[in-house]
């Protein structure tokens, strides 16, 4: 029986290499677009104009593309880079208007910055393929552009500053730094995550159904230490870069594990960074997301809503989830947060002609490289202050 397992979970984990370091086609509806040539004119003024850059994956499924649309243009800039990944599973029509969308704004086409997935992978909820996913985009991110940061969101993320804000905030930290929560105390999830053993038919089939569990659970590892956290991170390039290549093997061995466990995105980097030598001094153990959980057993989010606002903005934190499509809530975030006007770009130096009330609406090639950051900007400075204190930061690495 254990034979069988390992085997079958050998053939599970090459196709899961295949599908990261293969499959990287990068599609764009857009009939002129070179992805290579079009990044090259534009990186050197990119990275001349903007101190940092955040490169974004943007996760969605079925029924998410209005949500999706609507967080590309809140979310875009064009110092950053952004790639697209609409599950496999979704309905035509959802992948032809995303793809529409992207190739007929005029700022994306000019700029070059925004690509879609061309092979989406087949995403299932609980098993390996988001983790997957996030690799499979890191790869490809790490080829076409040069960014300081990866950022990984879904459709049902939204933003509490302006890119300005971020870009202004990050600009003033260490480039190394990563921001993962992280904790080696399992508590219900030792039983619950660590010793069962799963196989999900994502990796290797076109249909989506559940996981499969298997009867015999394992022992906990003794060669590295499990960790557990949130499954939105925000990843130094060179950490990503380490997880990729993985020079020292730690990273593929990781993923041989993490291929047969309950929900991986929540351990695997985590475990990664933690059992590193070269990189565990390099956490910031915050995921820099507003989350509430729902009580009990606290394993999904609440969906967040009007009387969720004045706490979101207390917090200081760049991001929050998750978010109904256009509720309520994310019509007063646009207007008092992100001074973003009749449904245009949220406010940025790159777009500005006037005072904040003015729609951002196209690039200014004056403006490139101009920062306009406004109360964002302090908040999340506040928030960082904080985490890089000595009270907080060197207390809350990995143990």
């Amino acid at each position: 029986m254990g034979i069988k397992i390992f085997m079958f979970s050998f053939i599970v984990t090459s196709i899961l290499f295949y599908l990261l370091f293969i499959s990287t086609k990068l599609t764009t509806p857009i009939s002129t677009f070179n992805p290579a040539i079009n990044y090259f004119n534009i990186s050197s003024k990119t990275t001349k104009a903007y101190p940092v850059t955040f490169a974004y994956l943007i996760s969605a499924s079925t029924g998410d593309s209005v949500k999706l649309k609507r967080l590309l243009r809140v979310l875009y800039h064009p110092g950053n880079y952004y790639l697209i990944h609409m599950d496999y599973g979704a309905p035509e029509e959802e992948h032809r208007d995303v793809a529409e969308y992207v190739a007929n704004d005029p700022v994306f086409g000019k700029v070059g910055n925004v690509w879609i997935v061309g092979k989406p992978n087949l995403v299932t909820y609980r098993g390996p393929t988001m983790l997957a996913t996030t690799l499979h985009a890191m790869s490809m991110l790490l080829r076409i552009c040069h960014w300081d940061w990866f950022i990984n969101l879904s459709a049902s993320d939204y933003p509490l500053v302006t890119q300005d804000d971020l870009i202004q905030a990050f600009s003033e930290i260490p480039r190394d730094i990563n921001f993962i929560q992280h904790s080696s105390r399992l508590g219900w999830k030792l039983n619950k995550r660590g010793k069962p053993m799963i196989i999900d038919p994502g990796l290797y089939s076109l249909n989506k159904s559940d996981i499969w569990w298997i009867i015999k659970q394992r022992s906990l590892p003794t060669s590295f230490k499990l960790y557990t956290g949130s499954a939105w991170t925000i990843l130094s390039r060179s950490f990503a870069d380490y997880c990729i290549k993985g020079w020292e093997n730690l990273p593929r061995t990781l993923l041989l594990y993490y291929t047969n466990f309950v929900s991986s995105p929540e351990g695997y980097f985590q475990t990664v960074i933690c059992n590193s030598e070269d990189y565990k001094n390099t956490t910031a153990n915050h995921d820099l997301h507003y989350i509430t959980w729902d009580n009990p057993p606290k394993q999904h989010p609440r969906s967040l809503g009007l009387k969720d606002y004045r706490k979101m903005v207390l917090s200081s934190r760049p991001f929050a989830r998750k978010f109904k499509k256009n509720d309520h809530v994310l019509d007063k975030i646009d207007s008092e947060l992100l001074k973003r006007y009749h449904g245009q770009f949220s406010f940025g130096g790159w777009c500005s002609k006037g005072g904040k009330n003015s729609a951002c609406s196209s690039l200014r090639n004056e403006n490139y490289g101009v920062l306009k950051p406004g109360p964002g900007s302090r908040r999340l400075k506040n928030l960082l202050t904080k985490i890089f204190s000595d009270r907080f930061f060197y207390k809350q690495q990995c143990r």
